[in-house]
């Protein structure tokens, strides 16, 4: 999960899904926002009550993995999209698409309405993957700790990249950079940001998915087709970008086939093999 929040286009809620995990980690997720929301209230043996009841092995060893890649990875993967941006983006095109596919068997009934939401919502974060903002430079502490919030939520939702969130919003370099160079207070900020948007919106998804799961289902299958759009290979425009940083979609060159079909092939095959381990883990 770590490696690919990393990756702008992908969402490390886009493994948990595929592994299997991700209605156990929204809703630890949403457990510990409500004890947190109890303790701001001033009732400390509730909240102490209830964070007792969470599942912390499995939440450490989770954030342990997704923060040392996060810092072990980060500058890999900076290099790999300067360097090798063409496999890169394929690798991770074919990956997610092939969570799209096996993401249906998720739903207990697939019905007209569903695929409605399904092609609406893909179209919809297609169009809207469009925009790009211009990088910002020196972001001031409230940009920073709002860019935290709402990253932090695209990470959560498999399809939205909360890399690419910072790409649109123009602070992926600063931030990045920031990881980078160990800059704590600008990593403080970002984190404190990231909490506050985990508390607030972990408790509304896991209330979504309580109530109309096939639905929301669906709508996290269209986030992630909508975003293969970041992931296309060959943008226009600029073709040392790769499909990170331009989200205008270009012709492949037959040079590059080979390569990207490889790559995602490769990726493809690692997604079924997550998605049997993830099935076969949760079977009783």
């Amino acid at each position: 999960m770590g490696a690919a929040d990393v990756v702008p286009g992908v969402s490390g809620g886009t493994v948990a899904l595929l592994l299997g995990i991700y209605d156990r980690l929204v809703g630890q997720i949403a457990h510990l926002s409500a004890a947190g929301s109890q303790a701001l209230r001033g009732r400390l043996r509730s909240a102490v009550a209830m964070a007792g009841r969470a599942e912390w092995g499995f939440l450490v060893a989770l954030a342990a993995g997704i923060g040392v890649a996060i810092v072990a990875l980060v500058e890999v993967v900076r290099l790999l999209i300067d360097e090798q941006p063409v496999g890169l983006s394929a690798a991770f095109f074919g990956l997610v698409a092939v969570t799209v596919v096996a993401t249906r068997s998720q739903v207990s009934r697939w019905r007209a309405g569903l695929a409605v939401i399904f092609v609406a919502v893909g179209v919809g974060v297609f169009l809207l993957l469009g925009i790009r903002a211009g990088s910002v430079a020196d972001p001031a502490a409230v940009v920073i700790v709002g860019a935290g919030a709402l990253a932090i939520c695209a990470m959560i939702l498999p399809g939205i990249s909360g890399a690419f969130v910072l790409l649109l919003l123009g602070l992926y370099d600063p931030i990045t950079e920031a990881v980078s160079d160990r800059d704590v207070g600008t990593v403080v900020l970002f984190g404190l940001g990231a909490v506050i948007g985990l508390a607030v919106f972990s408790r509304l998804l896991q209330r979504l998915l309580d109530r109309w799961r096939d639905a929301m289902i669906a709508v996290l299958m269209g986030l992630m087709a909508g975003s293969l759009r970041v992931l296309w290979p060959w943008p226009v425009g600029d073709a040392d970008s790769g499909g990170f940083g331009n989200a205008a979609l270009g012709a492949p060159p037959a040079s590059d086939l080979a390569v990207a079909v490889i790559a995602a092939v490769a990726a493809g095959a690692v997604a079924v093999a997550l998605y049997r381990m993830g099935t076969r883990q949760a079977s009783p």
